[in-house]
């Protein structure tokens, strides 16, 4: 069973609610919604981890990342301002593995849900006994 947790405060404006969207897509390893949102030439910064160019690295990444299924996602706080954006959260794999998450997203426009550039600050968070 798949568990979202979404703050309230992620649902006031068109552009939040697709973020909130593309982040469930995202968990649930929708990569046709998430793929659909992208230009063709999307830079994908995870960083501290790898830079990916294009449609065709990213949908790559997804499809490597959708091997662990995500069993919880949390989305904490969204943020958006014309061509930016920001989400916030965590998600806890299957595996139990827990991960702290902040996307930074660049929109093609000030109008629309097509993004161009996403830089992802991860941290996974050290397992408790």
């Amino acid at each position: 069973m798949f568990k979202i947790v979404i703050n309230e405060d992620c649902g006031n404006s068109p552009r939040k609610n697709f973020l909130k969207d593309l982040n469930v897509a995202f968990a649930k390893g929708n990569i046709s919604f998430v793929s659909s949102h992208i230009t063709d030439d999307i830079i994908w910064n995870i960083v501290g981890d790898r830079i990916l160019y294009g449609k065709k690295e990213f949908i790559a990444a997804l499809l490597e990342m959708s091997n662990t299924p995500v069993k919880e996602l949390g989305v904490n706080k969204i943020i958006t301002h014309g061509h930016d954006a920001s989400a916030n959260g965590y998600m806890i794999l299957k595996n139990g593995n827990k991960y702290d998450f902040c996307d930074v997203y660049e929109f093609s426009g000030a109008k629309g849900t097509m993004i161009k550039r996403i830089s992802s600050y991860v941290i996974e968070q050290r397992k408790t006994k």
